[in-house]
């Protein structure tokens, strides 16, 4: 017999209760991530996925601005890096929402290399740098941090902004 007192277990957490009515969720809970194939029509399947994921939080306002942006980061992606999987997340936090976008287009060890392949991508993001100067936000890439490499491309749009977006 083992000599464990019942003091020492503890029992596993329980589930919080199911939420009652129709409440949609609080928008700070707002986090999703998809993953799409680096194809021409997965920018497409990334606007529809942000539009929807925005309107089950409220955060219907900001939809024009992050629909544009998360077309322009998964199109940019797509032309640097065809025919591999390319990784969208979805964060709201500290009223920002936060698109990042990773693909497997690594880094160049040779320096210009490296610098023609950040031009094409700082071209490729033309419109969407101007959609998040627009909306007061930021934005940036470099390497990523996942396992296996390649790229991460983020902009932040602040609700404030970005829920102005188009309303002039």
């Amino acid at each position: 017999m083992l000599d464990h007192p019942t003091s020492r277990f503890s029992s596993c957490p329980v589930s919080p209760p199911a939420p009652t009515g129709d409440a949609p969720p609080s928008p700070h809970g707002l986090t999703c991530s998809l993953i799409v194939p680096g194809e021409p029509y997965s920018a497409q399947i990334a606007r529809t996925t942000v539009r929807s994921v925005l309107h089950a939080h409220r955060l219907d306002p900001l939809a024009p601005a992050a629909v544009q942006v998360t077309g322009e980061l998964i199109a940019a992606a797509w032309h640097l890096d065809p025919g591999r999987s390319l990784y969208l997340a979805v964060r709201y936090r500290e009223d920002s929402l936060r698109l990042t976008v990773y693909d497997g287009h690594a880094s160049h060890a040779h320096p210009r290399l490296a610098a023609h392949c950040e031009a094409r991508r700082r071209a490729a993001l033309r419109v969407m740098a101007a959609v998040v100067r627009d909306c007061d936000g930021a934005w940036g890439f470099g390497e990523s941090r996942e396992p296996g490499g390649g790229t991460r491309t983020w902009a932040t749009l602040p609700v404030s902004g970005a829920a102005r977006y188009l309303s002039a």
